[in-house]
């Protein structure tokens, strides 16, 4: 039987350029559509949590969508017996998939890669809250662990610790045993909590200490940003080339607060707005109408001082949050 829509006249095609959004489809659409867009925001935060970036996310989803499509017109549109099952197994081993891709073009990436963020709407945004959208599933602070695992491990924890599923469940996504999948979860689990001890900062507390950061670095005031920088923190900074950026993470607090305290010098103008980025209380800094930095801060767990900064400024990663930072 064709794989084309065209061969269906039920069937409403999605755009060609992406998985079809809430938005995209019509209220006639048939049940294979509505059911993926039913399971999009599952299946990219998922996606997003494995891979860290947001393009590559949206082209594992199309992948999804396509297999799905194929799937949906050999059953003769018939329903599939567990659609959230078969989507996000299709979408978990396009990502492992997507991770050697990735994996390639990490190595002639120009200085410390960090995840493309996302942000929510406003600083008041409560819709990260979300089931599928964990707090610490999509903390800066955590990704950036995960890039510390193997594909696989670090699928079996987004599964596992994130969205709650079984081992079980995760050993039918991944074709591997139970008894696999447990040992897999254990190591990765012990080496996350090894490298990120549990711990959340209140929000009132959060917001505090950013709105103090920010106003020591956008002022210049080195004593300032000693005072409220942790001894062993380190600052991350993500330009790929394309964007000012230190070629390498800078740690402790001396080295930390004189590149901070660099923002006193930066063009006149900058707009400065708070947002949740990956549910964190964080900075979207603009000169004009173009974004021109996001600051993400991690606390210490007392939450007094600030141990990890993360600066994106490579123009790539902030494309897709203008208009929705507006």
């Amino acid at each position: 039987m064709s794989d084309s829509p065209a061969d269906h006249p039920t069937r409403q095609a999605a755009p060609a350029d992406h998985a079809p959004r809430t938005e995209d489809v019509p209220r006639t659409a048939d049940a294979a559509t509505r059911t993926f867009v039913e399971h999009r925001r599952l299946l990219f935060s998922v996606v997003y949590n494995m891979l860290g970036s947001v393009s590559d996310a949206e082209e594992v989803l199309q992948e999804a969508w396509l297999a799905w499509s194929r799937h949906n017109d050999r059953l003769s549109n018939r329903e599939i017996e567990n659609p959230r099952a078969y989507l996000v197994r299709v979408a978990v081993n396009q990502a492992l998939a997507q991770k050697a891709v990735i994996s390639r073009r990490r190595e002639t990436y120009v200085g410390p890669w960090l995840p493309e963020p996302l942000v929510s709407e406003s600083a008041a945004d409560t819709d990260v809250a979300d089931e599928v959208l964990r707090a610490e599933s999509v903390s800066m602070a955590l990704l950036v662990v995960l890039e510390t695992l193997s594909p696989v491990e670090r699928a079996v924890f987004v599964l596992h610790e994130a969205f709650g599923y079984a081992h079980t469940e995760i050993a039918d996504i991944l074709d591997r045993t139970p008894d696999s999948v447990r040992q897999i979860a254990h190591r990765a689990r012990e080496h996350v909590h090894a490298r990120r001890p549990r711990y959340q900062t209140e929000p009132a507390t959060q917001e505090k200490v950013t709105e103090r950061f920010i106003a020591a670095a956008l002022g210049g005031d080195l004593v300032k940003l000693m005072d409220i920088l942790a001894p062993d923190v380190t600052l991350w900074a993500d330009g790929g080339g394309k964007a000012l950026a230190a070629a390498k993470p800078l740690h402790g607090r001396d080295k930390v607060a004189r590149m901070m305290a660099g923002f006193a010098s930066r063009p006149a103008g900058l707009d400065m707005r708070f947002r949740r980025v990956n549910d964190d209380l964080s900075v979207l800094l603009f000169t004009g109408d173009t974004l021109w930095a996001v600051l993400i801060l991690d606390l210490t767990a007392e939450g007094d001082q600030v141990r990890e900064i993360y600066s994106i400024t490579n123009p790539d990663k902030l494309r897709h949050i203008a208009a929705d930072a507006d």
